[in-house]
């Protein structure tokens, strides 16, 4: 199957709304309560405002540049994939060199987001941005060769409380390894799940994947001992701060809750509610774990 040619018609602003669309820019909602929180428990209280704005100017520029490199580099195998053939460059709605521009102009962006922390006296941010960079863009080539690349995508997400932390403190401690292996399990367990969707043509065309080497009900299952390892570091990372109280348990309480609903959706011969539980769900965990987490901190 070959990439469709950008229709000529297409605007500027049209390629802008697909490629919000096709990078799912809403989905930074993932990642980006984990690294306010992160921020604000580093910080012990409020962060300065220009701290906050550079991080959320990061994560969005960060994840933009991960997510068009996916795009790029997975072109060819998301031509070959029903459920991914329509996105917008095997479709044709979005060029290569389109992809490309975004993805540089993203880097340069997040680059010099970094290096604002230079006003607080850290050049930590500035001196990781490349190497973080390169780390985000691995995933397409990670399932290529190991089935672990769903906990290589766990570390790239897990890096957003990990560097954040970093940004406020110049140093890192306990607490963000703790929440980074958090945010490692977590994603690594839901997006186990997600690729049972593309069992089939993940066998066809050889991409190394959990449900691939294991099959769909062996994949589930160790999406569950993965999500039941991440509540123990939820868990620990409760005890790992004295900032952190019962607002903060009731947040891990909930979010255990939803992971056991995110996994009662999905089951080996019903696959039609991954969506609802990769969406929905992990977006919920997300935001009650960011927001409560903060208000325990500044409480």
């Amino acid at each position: 199957m070959t990439i469709a040619p950008l229709p000529t018609s297409a605007s500027f602003g049209d390629r802008f709304a697909t490629l919000a669309a096709d990078i799912k820019i809403s989905h930074t909602l993932f990642a980006m309560p984990w690294a306010l929180f992160a921020t604000f428990l580093a910080a012990g209280g409020w962060p300065k405002i220009g701290q906050i704005a550079l991080i959320v100017a990061c994560m969005v520029t960060a994840r933009t540049v991960a997510m068009a490199a996916n795009r790029l580099l997975d072109a060819k195998l998301d031509a070959l994939n029903p459920r991914t053939a329509r996105r917008a460059i095997p479709s044709g709605k979005l060029s290569i060199g389109f992809m490309t521009a975004v993805l540089i102009a993203c880097a340069i962006t997040f680059i010099a987001a970094t290096s604002g922390f230079l006003v607080y006296g850290n050049p930590w941010p500035l001196i990781c941005s490349v190497p973080v960079l390169l780390y985000v863009c691995g995933y397409p080539l990670m399932k290529r060769f190991t089935r672990l690349c769903h906990f290589y995508l766990g570390a790239a997400l897990g890096l957003a409380p990990l560097c954040a932390w970093l940004a406020i403190r110049g140093s890192i401690g306990l607490e963000p390894l703790v929440m980074a292996g958090v945010v490692l399990l977590w994603t690594a367990g839901f997006d186990i799940i997600y690729a049972c969707q593309d069992y089939d043509s993940d066998v066809a065309t050889g991409v190394f994947s959990v449900p691939a080497k294991v099959g769909i009900s062996g994949a589930l299952w160790i999406a569950r001992m993965t999500h039941l390892a991440c509540v123990g570091l939820l868990i620990a990372l409760s005890q790992s701060s004295p900032l952190l109280g019962p607002i903060f348990l009731v947040a891990v309480a909930i979010a255990v809750l939803l992971l056991v609903i995110e996994h009662s959706l999905v089951k080996p011969n019903d696959l039609s509610k991954v969506g609802l539980a990769f969406f929905t769900v992990n977006g919920v965990i997300s935001l009650v774990i960011g927001t409560l987490g903060i208000i325990d901190v500044l409480c």
